[in-house]
């Protein structure tokens, strides 16, 4: 129900900086340039519904990534390196879509079952 309202632009600036993002892997994430999210963060206007479902996929994985590997600093290196399970594709590179998001929360799913086939 919350994406569908908007959820405040800093809440994607507080995301890049859990994830440790460069300003060129936020523009691809959001489809915006960083000029443009700071103008929302700095007029406090909520980000959009596609925008905002997106951030609360990726604050959702976030945690599901610290909670497999039992820290955010591994599951980081984990998510810039490419992946056996995601056919050699870096996870990080995979949240740019909605379907990317859902299929690195698949793969964590399968490391945290111990099934990495």
């Amino acid at each position: 129900m919350a994406a569908r309202k908007g959820i405040p632009a800093a809440t994607a600036f507080e995301v890049a900086e859990a994830l440790h993002l460069q300003p060129s892997q936020l523009e691809a994430i959001y489809d915006l340039s960083t000029k443009t999210l700071r103008s929302y963060l700095q007029d406090k206007k909520l980000l959009n519904a596609a925008s905002s479902e997106k951030t609360l996929k990726i604050i959702a994985l976030y945690n599901l990534g610290v909670e497999v590997f039992g820290e955010a600093d591994a599951f980081l290196r984990w998510l810039g390196k490419p992946a056996h399970g995601l056919d050699g594709e870096v996870p990080l590179r995979l949240l740019e879509t909605s379907g990317g998001i859902d299929l690195v929360e698949e793969e964590l799913s399968r490391i945290a079952y111990g099934d990495l086939a």
